[in-house]
């Protein structure tokens, strides 16, 4: 009695906002049990299982043992699966792929995700040129801006979602590594990535500070270690995505557009914790561990963690 198969866009951000929350306020196999349970009663809705796998994978860190872990990615396999499989939408599709090669690839099979991701399927043009001009002949100029902000925007993004991995890949060739970084720095300060997206600038320069480290450069990767945590203890919050001077037309496009809207796929108080442990956990800063002021940078972002949201 008054079911519906399917979810509003607006229901699904909403149910989405709630289990992030309580992922990081309440016990982790209660909120998987009240996933679950939508996941069973919502098994035709295609957007949602997406985002259902989506946050089995953004939260499995939290699992109580490494075999909850692995079992709630091997769930979001099969939600991935079900979507790439059944939803006919060939974006949903494609982004299911995705996910499924990050769960593939996090279990540790590396070849299952290669065979998922090969052949590579770079696209031969990107269709926001054309639509754009559509919308013109269409007298719809506002329209045409917005989706090729949309598209520079998405490149952008696409782009710092890269390059930390190739920076990361050129360390045995010092002079390749610098260019790299050179022209990763190029590209934040022509975009404006530090206000426009925080936290892509975050994981870059945390991969900068990896690899400086790893060429015998203590004083640099500390100085980057410091930049990241001014951004992320400075004036980045409330953490949602949006667009600026330039991008001006964005805000309206990812409202309209994504599934989550302008919001991030995690809680707010967990992203701060996940800050922290960037540098705690990850076994490449552990020679910094003693530097006063390695610790002085810690100390700045567990305080950050305690700031309400």
């Amino acid at each position: 009695m008054g079911y519906e198969p399917q979810l509003t866009q607006e229901e699904i951000r909403r149910l989405h906002r709630q289990l992030s929350a309580d992922f990081s306020a309440q016990p982790w196999e209660q909120v998987m049990a009240r996933c679950r349970a939508l996941a069973k009663k919502y098994f035709a809705c295609m957007p949602l299982l997406l985002e259902l796998g989506t946050l089995y994978v953004n939260h499995s860190n939290l699992a109580p043992t490494p075999q909850a872990t692995r079992e709630s990615l091997e769930e979001a396999q099969a939600l991935f699966r079900r979507v790439k499989a059944e939803s006919g939408d060939l974006s949903l599709a494609r982004q299911a792929l995705h996910m499924e090669a990050l769960c593939a690839l996090t279990l540790g099979r590396p070849k299952e995700a290669k065979a998922l991701l090969e052949p590579l399927d770079l696209p031969l043009s990107y269709p926001e040129p054309m639509l754009a001009k559509a919308y013109q002949a269409l007298q719809q100029p506002e329209k045409a801006r917005q989706i090729l902000q949309a598209g520079v925007y998405r490149t952008l993004c696409e782009l710092f979602n890269t390059l930390p991995t190739y920076l990361s890949l050129c360390i045995q060739d010092p002079a390749a590594f610098r260019e790299t970084w050179r022209r990763i720095q190029a590209l934040v300060d022509a975009f404006q990535v530090k206000t426009l997206h925080p936290t892509l600038l975050l994981s870059v320069y945390l991969g900068a500070a990896r690899g400086f480290l790893a060429l015998g450069e203590e004083d640099t990767a500390l100085d980057l270690l410091e930049a990241y945590t001014d951004l992320a203890t400075g004036d980045i919050y409330p953490l949602r995505l949006h667009g600026d001077a330039f991008f001006d037309q964005l805000d309206r496009w990812m409202e309209d557009t994504l599934t989550l809207g302008r919001d991030l796929p995690r809680d707010e108080a967990l992203v701060r914790k996940s800050m922290t442990q960037a540098l705690t956990a990850h076994p490449a800063f552990a020679p910094l561990a003693d530097h006063f002021r390695f610790q002085a940078l810690v100390g700045r972002l567990r305080a950050n963690e305690e700031v309400a949201p």
